[in-house]
């Protein structure tokens, strides 16, 4: 066996090693709040799920457009979605509509329960019982946020928690310019945005 046959076999396991580390290391250090859906710029996926509250009612896209919404991901076993429960709750009595997409939970009556005692938020539920949807969304995991237009355009996503801070620096500008273009009334504290839409400013 040659000296270079030698150095290489001596090599591979080393390259292996510091590749498999360098992915791990990306893998734990990557903010999954930052990762961006393929389907930014594209309508919903067509879907038809029934109700969470009433089986015999289905929806479809269609209920994903007439004005700009937020489309949440959520379930009753997931630690994430009670902690943003609260601020879902106070989006809805600040009039942002919220539609709530149920994810893999194994019992319709849980969910309900979960509703009752912790508030409602969504103006409409879809129980995603076997994870359809969520699957052609990309869903990473409950709980993820949704920004859609009046159009049912995905203009943003946003995995993980919703709370005050991200509500206020990334999802709040993008949701109420999509209000200011479809015409309707906004807080006046994002007024601005339609002077910033008018002189070219992108979404945030």
């Amino acid at each position: 066996m040659n000296q270079k046959l030698k150095t290489l076999i001596f090599l591979l396991p080393l390259l292996a090693f510091i590749g498999l580390a360098g992915f791990l290391y990306s893998g734990l250090f990557s903010d999954p709040s930052k990762l961006e859906s393929v389907l930014v710029g594209r309508e919903v996926p067509p879907f038809e799920l029934p109700d969470l509250y009433n089986p015999d009612q289905t929806h479809d896209q269609s209920i994903l457009g007439g004005e700009p919404m937020l489309l949440n991901v959520w379930a009753t076993w997931c630690p994430t979605c009670y902690a943003e429960h609260t601020f879902l709750n106070t989006l809805r009595e600040e009039g942002v509509y919220i539609i709530g997409l149920n994810y893999k939970d194994d019992s319709r009556a849980a969910a309900v329960n979960w509703l009752q005692e912790l508030d409602d938020p969504y103006q409409i539920n879809l129980f995603d019982q076997t994870g359809m949807l969520a699957l052609d969304l990309g869903v990473y995991g409950a709980p993820e946020t949704y920004v859609i237009d009046a159009d049912g355009i995905i203009l943003h996503r946003h995995v993980g928690d919703m709370n005050q801070r991200v509500w206020q620096q990334t999802v709040a500008p993008i949701f109420y310019r999509a209000r200011l273009q479809a015409g309707l009334s906004v807080p006046d504290a994002y007024r601005h945005l339609a002077r910033d839409s008018e002189q070219g400013g992108g979404d945030e």
